[in-house]
C-alpha cells in the first residue's frame, strides 16, 4: 500500500506536474530516506500512520549529519508535497508536514566563470577534430550560449535547431516551450558536428550523444564539464548549473534586460532572475570605487 501510494505520488508528478526525471528521482529518493528513518527510529512501516514529531526528528537527524540547510529544506518541500497529495485523496485527515517550518539559509550568490576564462575555455582549448571532440565542444557552447539546464540539453533535438532562423527550441520545466537565439559560430559548430555525426551512422533526432550512439546522460555531461572547467577556473563548483549561472551573470554585466534574461532563462517569476543583478551590482560597486573621487 505504502509503495503504492508513493509511485502514484510520483506519476502526479511526471504526468499532471511535468516534473523532470531528474526532480522526481531527487522526490523519490527523499521519501524513500524518510521511510527507512521513521522504520528504524519508531518502528512505523507506514507512511499514513506519520505524525509531525516524526518529521521533526528526522529533520533533526539530518541537521546532525551536516546536511546542508538548503537540501533539508528541499526533503521538507518533498513531504509537504507528498502529505498534502495524499491529503487531497482523503487518504489522510491532516498533513503532519503542514506545520514545519523551512530553516533559516544563508543567500549565496550564484557561482559564475569569469568572462576571460570562457574564453580560455571555448576559444583557446584545442578540441579534437573528431567526434568525441566536437561534441564535447558543442555540449559546452550550448551550455553557456544559451544557458539551459541539464535535462534541457539533454532533451534538445535535431529538429528543435532552426538554421533559418539562428534559434533553438527548448523544452523546459513542465513542458514549457521556449524559443533561443543564437549565434552564427553556435549554429556552424551544430552543422559541423552533425556531419560528424553522420559519418559515424548514428541515427536518431536526439542532438546530443555518446560514442555510442545513446542519449547523453547527467554523469556524462558532469565530467565533461568538471573536466574542461578544471582547465581555465580554480572555482569549487564545476557543473552544468554552473554555465547557466555564467550564461545570465554575463548577459547582466554586459547590460541585458532583466525580463530578457528571465525568459531565456525560462523562469517563471523575476524574483528567481533578480539573484544575478547581486553580481552586477558588485561589478558596479567595484567600478565606482575604483573611479569615483568620491569614491
Amino acid at each position: 500500500m505504502v509503495l503504492l501510494m508513493v509511485e502514484t505520488f510520483l506519476k502526479y508528478l511526471s504526468f499532471e506536474k511535468r516534473y523532470s526525471p531528474h526532480t522526481v528521482q531527487a522526490y523519490r529518493k527523499d521519501l524513500l530516506q524518510f521511510s527507512e528513518f521513521i522504520l528504524a527510529e519508531f518502528e512505523i512501516s507506514d507512511l499514513l500512520e506519520v505524525k509531525h514529531i516524526q518529521i521533526r526528528g528526522w529533520v533533526v537527524s539530518l541537521m546532525d549529519l551536516g546536511i546542508s540547510a538548503k537540501s533539508v529544506n528541499r526533503k521538507i518541500a518533498t513531504l509537504k508535497s507528498f502529505y498534502k497529495f495524499l491529503l487531497g485523496r482523503e487518504y489522510i485527515e491532516q498533513n503532519p508536514a503542514a506545520q514545519i517550518k523551512p530553516l533559516k539559509t544563508k543567500k549565496e550568490l550564484p557561482t559564475f566563470v569569469k568572462e576571460d576564462e570562457i574564453t580560455n575555455l571555448l576559444d583557446r582549448i584545442e578540441f579534437s577534430d573528431d567526434f568525441a571532440g566536437q561534441r564535447d565542444k558543442l555540449l559546452l557552447e550550448l551550455l553557456y550560449s544559451t544557458g539551459i539546464r541539464l535535462a534541457e540539453l539533454q532533451g534538445l533535438k535535431e529538429t528543435d535547431v532552426n538554421f533559418y532562423e539562428n534559434t533553438i527550441r527548448v523544452l523546459g520545466k513542465r513542458n514549457k516551450e521556449r524559443i533561443i537565439p543564437v549565434g552564427n559560430s553556435l549554429v556552424q559548430l551544430i552543422r559541423i558536428y552533425q556531419n560528424q555525426k553522420d559519418q559515424m551512422g548514428i541515427s536518431g533526432d536526439i542532438l546530443l550523444v555518446t560514442d555510442a550512439g545513446t542519449p547523453l546522460y547527467p554523469m556524462f555531461i558532469y565530467r565533461k564539464v568538471k573536466k574542461y572547467l578544471s582547465a581555465v577556473t580554480t572555482l569549487s563548483k564545476k557543473s552544468p548549473h554552473v554555465l547557466r549561472h555564467t550564461f545570465a551573470t554575463h548577459l547582466l554585466n554586459k547590460g541585458a534586460d532583466l525580463n530578457a534574461v528571465k525568459d531565456l532563462l525560462g523562469h517563471t517569476s523575476l524574483a528567481a532572475t533578480q539573484v544575478y543583478t547581486h553580481n552586477s551590482i558588485d561589478k558596479l560597486k567595484a567600478a565606482f570605487d575604483q573611479a569615483h573621487p568620491k569614491a
